[in-house]
Protein backbone atom coordinates (compact mmCIF):
# COMPACT_ATOMS: atom_id res chain seq x y z
CA UNK A 1 0.00 0.00 0.00
CA UNK A 2 2.43 2.31 0.67
CA UNK A 3 3.92 1.75 -3.20
CA UNK A 4 0.37 3.77 -4.37
CA UNK A 5 2.01 6.80 -1.88
CA UNK A 6 5.22 6.72 -3.01
CA UNK A 7 5.14 9.42 -5.86
CA UNK A 8 2.83 11.80 -3.54
CA UNK A 9 5.65 11.17 -0.72
CA UNK A 10 8.45 11.84 -3.14
CA UNK A 11 7.04 14.86 -5.16
CA UNK A 12 6.03 16.82 -1.24
CA UNK A 13 10.11 15.78 0.40
CA UNK A 14 11.29 17.32 -3.12
CA UNK A 15 8.87 20.57 -3.07
CA UNK A 16 9.55 21.06 0.80
CA UNK A 17 13.52 20.42 -0.04
CA UNK A 18 13.37 23.25 -2.50
CA UNK A 19 11.61 25.82 -0.50
CA UNK A 20 14.06 25.17 2.11
CA UNK A 21 16.90 25.59 -0.51
CA UNK A 22 15.68 28.87 -1.86
CA UNK A 23 14.37 30.52 1.59
CA UNK A 24 17.92 29.46 2.54
CA UNK A 25 19.98 30.22 -0.18
CA UNK A 26 18.14 34.10 0.16
CA UNK A 27 18.93 34.22 3.90
CA UNK A 28 22.18 33.39 2.86
CA UNK A 29 23.14 35.40 -0.70
CA UNK A 30 20.21 37.88 -0.18
CA UNK A 31 20.83 42.13 0.27
CA UNK A 32 19.72 43.01 4.12
CA UNK A 33 17.44 45.81 3.64
CA UNK A 34 17.87 49.53 5.30
CA UNK A 35 14.99 50.33 7.51
CA UNK A 36 14.10 54.21 8.12
CA UNK A 37 11.12 56.36 9.01
CA UNK A 38 10.03 56.77 5.29
CA UNK A 39 10.24 53.28 4.45
CA UNK A 40 8.20 52.01 7.53
CA UNK A 41 5.23 54.44 7.29
CA UNK A 42 2.07 53.39 5.90
CA UNK A 43 1.34 54.01 1.87
CA UNK A 44 -1.97 55.54 1.12
CA UNK A 45 -2.48 56.42 -2.77
CA UNK A 46 0.32 59.62 -2.21
CA UNK A 47 -1.28 60.87 0.55
CA UNK A 48 0.51 61.70 3.92
CA UNK A 49 -0.73 59.48 7.02
CA UNK A 50 -2.24 61.39 9.24
CA UNK A 51 -4.68 60.95 11.85
CA UNK A 52 -6.74 57.76 12.63
CA UNK A 53 -6.69 54.91 10.03
CA UNK A 54 -10.18 54.63 10.03
CA UNK A 55 -13.26 56.19 11.54
CA UNK A 56 -15.32 54.14 14.13
CA UNK A 57 -18.82 53.26 13.28
CA UNK A 58 -21.85 52.37 14.93
CA UNK A 59 -22.40 48.80 15.30
CA UNK A 60 -26.17 49.65 13.63
CA UNK A 61 -24.42 49.65 10.82
CA UNK A 62 -23.19 46.05 10.98
CA UNK A 63 -26.92 44.40 11.95
CA UNK A 64 -28.37 46.66 9.28
CA UNK A 65 -25.51 45.34 6.84
CA UNK A 66 -25.63 41.61 8.09
CA UNK A 67 -29.35 40.93 8.24
CA UNK A 68 -29.65 42.59 4.50
CA UNK A 69 -27.38 39.78 3.67
CA UNK A 70 -28.91 37.38 5.54
CA UNK A 71 -32.44 38.37 4.04
CA UNK A 72 -30.96 38.79 0.84
CA UNK A 73 -29.96 35.03 0.65
CA UNK A 74 -33.21 33.88 1.72
CA UNK A 75 -34.67 35.66 -1.20
CA UNK A 76 -32.49 34.02 -3.47
CA UNK A 77 -34.08 30.88 -2.34
CA UNK A 78 -37.25 31.35 -3.48
CA UNK A 79 -35.93 31.87 -7.56
CA UNK A 80 -35.14 28.28 -7.73
CA UNK A 81 -38.66 26.86 -6.31
CA UNK A 82 -40.51 30.15 -8.55
CA UNK A 83 -39.10 28.55 -11.94
CA UNK A 84 -39.78 25.43 -10.93
CA UNK A 85 -43.52 26.27 -9.26
CA UNK A 86 -46.01 24.34 -12.03
CA UNK A 87 -43.81 21.09 -11.91
CA UNK A 88 -43.55 21.28 -8.02
CA UNK A 89 -47.58 21.35 -7.32
CA UNK A 90 -48.52 19.85 -10.42
CA UNK A 91 -47.23 16.71 -8.01
CA UNK A 92 -48.66 17.52 -4.43
CA UNK A 93 -49.21 20.74 -2.43
CA UNK A 94 -46.63 20.07 -0.49
CA UNK A 95 -44.36 22.02 -2.20
CA UNK A 96 -46.46 24.93 -1.63
CA UNK A 97 -46.74 24.36 1.82
CA UNK A 98 -43.25 24.00 2.40
CA UNK A 99 -42.40 27.61 0.62
CA UNK A 100 -45.03 28.91 3.01
CA UNK A 101 -43.60 27.30 6.03
CA UNK A 102 -40.62 28.88 4.63
CA UNK A 103 -41.76 32.49 4.22
CA UNK A 104 -43.81 32.47 7.30
CA UNK A 105 -40.19 31.81 8.93
CA UNK A 106 -38.66 34.64 6.89
CA UNK A 107 -41.62 36.58 8.11
CA UNK A 108 -41.21 36.14 11.60
CA UNK A 109 -37.54 37.08 11.83
CA UNK A 110 -38.16 40.09 9.52
CA UNK A 111 -41.42 40.90 13.17
CA UNK A 112 -38.41 40.21 15.05
CA UNK A 113 -35.75 42.59 13.80
CA UNK A 114 -38.50 45.53 13.57
CA UNK A 115 -39.33 45.04 16.98
CA UNK A 116 -36.03 44.70 18.16
CA UNK A 117 -35.13 48.18 16.13
CA UNK A 118 -32.41 46.46 14.40
CA UNK A 119 -33.62 48.13 11.33
CA UNK A 120 -34.01 51.97 13.18
CA UNK A 121 -31.29 54.37 12.29
CA UNK A 122 -32.82 56.63 14.97
CA UNK A 123 -31.36 56.12 18.75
Amino acid sequence: MLQNYLPVIMQTCVALGFCAIMLGMSVLLGQKGQKNATKDSAYECGMLPVGDGAPRMSIKFYVLAMLFVIFDIEVVFLYPWAVQFRELTAESAMAFWSICGFVGILGVAYIYALKKGALSWGD
